[in-house]
């Protein structure tokens, strides 16, 4: 496995990481062991950046982490995010970026991580009212502090990166990125690009649509959030499995599995793109790993992008999407 760097403070993980939020939540029923399991074979084959936050599971996910890395921290880097308020209905109850939360919610996954420090501790969203610079201005004391190593923002626009990196140095940018969710492109990848920020790119199978394994919600467990995703309704799905239709076959010509596929044209993206695709089986990790290995000639990649181009996903990416880009 191969090593990437996240930003120009030092930050280096592997190339692939770990999404761990579906072991607890969103996706159906979750499996501890079998996520457990999971974890430990994704240390065992080079894969050592897992990412989480505190409202996946209203913290269980971070417990679920903290339990499977308690004897491997050092084999570790974890990531973690703040900033989404739940209620214990599991209701979703705004956004906080005051100092005062800042520290309480570090405080609590610290300890529900069960570690001394948080290697990458992100925003999970922008306050609309609190001043980014007062929020990163708390995540700075974290650092200082020695409890957070380094500073990341989620789903950020373009001048809420730049104001928050004139406080303190960003390491990396967390945001939606992959053949079906391109609207970065047009000006959050320049911007970090210019400021030395690294992008870990979330949701890069498009919530496993780009898979080409979800033909019908019918195969969806009851709770799966996608029944309710704007992108999975109606008319907006059935064009949308036209274009992974595409993908599909660009896939077979080349011997690979459509996801496999998709990871592979993030990684061939930039260096500084670090792709975590989220499993809770140990099975589909191996195949997302074996994506490092595909190499995509510029010819390939150009047809990539034309069978998906900018903005041809139907739907929006979340049914409010006013939390996003803040």
């Amino acid at each position: 496995m191969q090593q990437r760097q996240l930003g120009n403070q030092g930050l280096t993980v592997s190339e692939l990481g770990l999404g761990c939020m579906g072991m607890s939540e969103f996706y159906g029923t979750g499996d501890e062991a079998e996520s457990i399991a999971t974890i430990h074979r994704a240390l065992e084959i080079g894969v050592n950046f897992l990412d989480t936050a505190d409202m996946y599971g209203r913290g269980a996910n971070e417990e679920l982490v903290g339990k499977a890395i308690s004897h491997h921290r050092e084999q570790v880097i974890v990531a973690t995010k703040f900033g989404i308020q739940r209620g214990e209905d599991n209701s979703f109850r705004g956004i906080s970026g005051s100092p005062e939360y800042v520290r309480s919610a570090c405080e609590a996954s610290l300890k529900r991580l069960n570690i001394d420090y948080i290697d990458l501790y992100y925003q999970h969203r922008v306050d609309p009212v609190v001043p980014i610079e007062d929020t990163v201005g708390a995540m700075a004391e974290l650092v200082k502090q020695g409890k957070v190593r380094y500073i990341g923002l989620s789903e950020a626009s373009a001048a809420t990166i730049r104001r928050a990196a004139s406080v303190h140095p960003i390491s990396a940018l967390q945001s939606e990125y992959s053949l079906w969710s391109r609207d970065i492109e047009d000006e959050i990848i320049s911007t970090i690009q210019e400021l030395g920020i690294g992008l870990v790119a979330y949701s890069p199978l498009g919530r496993g649509f780009l898979s080409g394994t979800v033909t019908s919600l019918d195969n969806l467990a009851a709770d799966d959030y996608r029944r309710s995703s704007p992108r999975f309704q109606g008319e907006n799905f059935n064009k949308n499995l036209k274009l992974v239709k595409k993908v599909k076959e660009i896939a077979i010509e080349k011997g690979v599995t459509p996801g496999q596929l998709a990871l592979a044209w993030l990684l061939a993206k930039s260096k500084e793109i670090v792709p975590i695709p989220g499993t809770k089986r140990r099975a589909y990790l191996e195949e997302n790993v074996a994506a490092t290995e595909i190499e995509l000639s510029p010819s390939q990649l150009q047809r990539l992008e034309e069978v998906a181009p900018k903005n041809s996903v139907m739907g929006d990416r979340y049914s409010d999407m006013s939390a996003v880009n803040g």
